[in-house]
């Protein structure tokens, strides 16, 4: 379970990317963000986000609806 929850459905790229940047500056370093999303294009802004900000993807996953990601926070 993740620390905290950022429901993202219904968005479009950038925000569902700007929405977990803002929720991750209320995180303690190690803190985790499962976001919910619906744009297909998440899939790639989401691990482009994680590898030019040093956060880590934990797990990704999808229904073919909706897209599940869990990040950790970098310090």
């Amino acid at each position: 379970m993740a620390d905290q929850l950022l429901d993202a459905k219904g968005l479009n790229c950038p925000l569902p990317i700007l929405k977990a940047k803002k929720a991750l500056t209320g995180l303690p370093t190690g803190g985790t963000l499962e976001i919910l999303a619906t744009d297909p294009g998440s899939i790639k802004d989401f691990e482009a986000f994680c590898r030019t900000t040093g956060n880590e993807l934990v797990e990704k996953s999808d229904d073919g609806k909706i897209f599940r990601f869990i990040l950790r926070k970098a310090s």
